[in-house]
Order: structure tokens, then sequence, then C-alpha cells
């Protein structure tokens, strides 16, 4: 079973949380184009309106009306989404008012202690129960802070920009690696305060506004699963429009090509960041590669898939350091081994490094599961491609947290 043809991926979740999020403290109208149909997006909206934000839908275009920071003390449901909940903690820390942050089963398995302590540094009344959600807020005046981050992560690092926005002073954000670049493109856009400074980022408080317009690219961590199945099952070739190709995002594809993946990146403009079209054939002879601590922000969403294709390299691969990838909707070092293990995969996990021997021939047996995972779900369906044949996999609808048409997507290519 190979798959073929053009595939235009959904508009990327993590531009889209923040065109929505930020028009909570932002004035003036946005007319959004493209805006990730998503499960975890949905939730953002929905809170940007609960708080008093205003957002309407206008034929294929998300509107958004800045609040000005004039908001509603609320109960939010924040979903499945981190994203919307860790954001939204250091959006809301500097907000009067006070504000309850809960969401489903999953999220509520999540850290959150690690966004409410080093808020709480800078003055903000962040509780956590035994450090997860459900969080309260009561908002309060924010000192300016130096944050040295022990972990590399965009949600964490935002999040106390966004307080920092707020905050008396001047906030400075450093992390061990580099992560996704996105709140930093957006607030600057947006007329805010923020430059590069010793390493990290410098922010001070100052006003933002909506830009008239905003275009999102498509989601290059959801082309990545079509890309990748091209790349390993025989005869296919696959062209992803219209993605989103952010540095801070293509940590996959600079990895594929180190393993010799057949691959075409054409860049086609450059608003509100680089995007273009990216094109995947299959590569037969794939060689296994080691990717290093500092990459991992880069491509922490694709890891479960990139753990597939390592399955059919020549050699082992090695993802140094992916223990942040234990705190997702599930524990994806789990997950991913025991999931692709019952496929045959040879791979296996050594206190936080993944090792996967290849190439595998990979033999479905019995049902699979996703643990409620998007990521893993839309996986499987990728390794029941390969192996030419669909997958039983509990709870598979759960890819619609970030992808809804993938299964449609899917089917279309599929030959």
């Amino acid at each position: 079973m190979s798959i073929k043809g053009l595939v235009t991926p959904p508009g990327d979740k993590s531009i889209s949380h923040r065109a929505g999020l930020f028009s909570l403290l932002a004035t003036g109208t946005c007319r959004v184009s493209n805006f990730s149909p998503c499960a975890d997006c949905a939730s953002t909206l929905e809170a940007v309106s609960r708080l008093g934000g205003h957002v309407e839908r206008q034929d294929e275009e998300v509107v958004l009306h800045g609040a000005g920071g004039k908001l509603s003390s609320a109960e939010v449901d924040c979903g499945n989404s981190g994203t919307t909940m860790r954001l939204l903690i250091g959006l809301l820390a500097g907000r009067p008012g006070s504000f309850v942050l809960d969401g489903d089963d999953s999220l509520r398995r999540r850290p959150m202690a690690r966004v409410a302590d080093p808020l709480t540094r800078m003055g903000a009344k962040v509780f956590t129960n035994e450090g997860r959600p459900p969080v309260t807020i009561e908002g309060a005046a924010l000192i300016g802070q130096r944050h040295e981050l022990a972990v590399a992560s965009a949600q964490l690092k935002s999040a106390l920009l966004l307080a920092g926005l707020q905050a008396s002073g001047e906030t400075l954000v450093i992390e061990p690696h580099l992560s996704r670049d996105h709140t930093e493109r957006l607030l600057a856009a947006m007329g805010a305060d923020i430059a590069q400074a010793q390493g990290g980022w410098r922010v001070r408080p100052s006003a933002i506004n909506l830009p008239d317009s905003l275009r999102v690219p498509g989601d290059v961590s959801a082309a990545a699963f079509m890309l990748v199945g091209a790349l390993i099952t025989p005869g296919s070739e696959v062209t992803t429009l219209g993605v989103g190709l952010n540095p801070g995002r293509v940590g996959l594809l600079t990895v594929l090509e180190r393993m010799g993946a057949k691959l075409v990146v054409t860049e086609e403009g450059r608003e509100p960041e680089p995007w273009g079209r990216v094109s995947a054939a299959f590569t037969p002879e794939l060689m296994a590669t080691e990717v290093m601590p500092e990459e991992i922000p880069l491509l922490v969403d694709e890891v479960p898939i990139l753990a597939l294709a390592a399955t059919q390299a020549q050699g082992v691969t090695v993802m140094r350091s992916i223990n942040e990838l234990r705190i997702k909707e599930s524990d994806r070092i789990a997950a991913i081994v025991t999931q692709l293990g019952n496929l045959s995969a040879r791979l296996w996990e050594e206190g936080d490094d993944l090792f996967i021997e290849g190439p595998t021939e990979l033999k479905p047996q019995g049902s699979y599961d996703s643990y409620g995972d998007h990521r893993i779900a839309m996986t499987l369906a990728m390794a029941g491609v390969l192996c030419g044949q669909s997958l039983e996999v509990a709870d598979a609808a759960c890819a619609g947290v970030s992808y809804p048409d993938f299964y449609r997507d899917l089917e279309a290519l599929q030959q």
C-alpha cells in the first residue's frame, strides 16, 4: 500500500493558539485565515471568549477583537490543551481578577508547577493541585525577573514572557537549548518591547496591537506523518503544501536529511513566518543517526513518527534526553516502546534515551492503543500503511486533537 499525491495540512497549532490568546492583551481587530481547526485550538478560542475576549467566525476566517487586557474573572475549561493552560497561567498572572483553569483527565495529569513556581518568584499568586491542574490564579502586581530554565520549553518560556510583558522592570528568559520562537516572533510583530539578550529573550512592559490580518501557515508537525509515511513505504511520494518552515520547527526535516531521506524543501513565502512545500519520496536506504539533546526541542512533537522512521533505517538510532515526552498526553516514551514493540520493532529505553535498531519488518499482531494521544494514534496509522493494512487502534479518533481530517487525507493519498 503506497501513498501518493498532494496534501494540505491544517493551520499551525502553535501560531493559532498564540494569535487567539494574545488577543486578550492586545487592542485592534485581526482577521485570521487558516486558523487551526483542531480540538486544542477550539479550547483556546473558548477560553478567550470565557475571559472576555470576542471571537467571530466569518466564512473560513476567525476574527479576533482585542480585549486590551480587560478580562473577566472566570472558570476556564482548557480541554486537552496543555498549551492553552500553560500560556494562560502566565498571561493571567498579571491581570486583575480570579481565574480557575481546568481540563480533561489527561490534562489534569500534566505538571504545572514548572510554570507556577517561577511566576510565584515574580509575585504571582498561582495555586495548583499538588503541582497539577486545576490551577487557580489571583491576579497580582508582577516584578520582572531573570529566569534560567532547566529545560528548553516553548510553553514555559512563553508563559514567562507573557507575564514579563505585564511586570515592572525587565524580564529575561534563558533556556539551555533553543526552543520554538513563535511567541517571540508574534509579540514582536504586535509591537512588544522584546529582543534577544544574554543568550535568551528580554521583554519589558509594553502594549501590543493585533495586526489587521494574519494567515497561519500549515502545521509542519501534522505534515510530518504523511512525509515519513512516504519515506518508508515503497512506491510512495507525497508533497505537503503551504507548511510552516520556521527554523525552530523543522528539526525533524534536518534529522531525516541526515539519515539520507529524499526530501525537497521549497520556501514560497515569509509572512508571518517562512512557509512553503515539502516533498518526500520512498528512500530504501535510510541510515541510523544520533539525535542530540539540543535537537529535541526542535522536533519534540515528531519523536513518535521519527521513531517509526528509525525502525526502517540501517543501524541503531539514538534519541538523547527525551524525558520531556513523559509528560505529554501520554508517557510517549513508554507508548512508543510498547506499541512499536508490539509490531516486532527492536527498540528500548535507557534512562532518558531511546534506542531503535533497524531495519525491521513490522508485523501486525493483535490490537494497539493510542493511550488517548493524537501523535501515537497517527504514528500507528502510518505504521499500518507500511504494513499494508489498517491497525486496530483504541481511541484512534483522538488524532482530531491536532489533525481533524487526518484519516480522510490519508485515505485520499492511498493507492
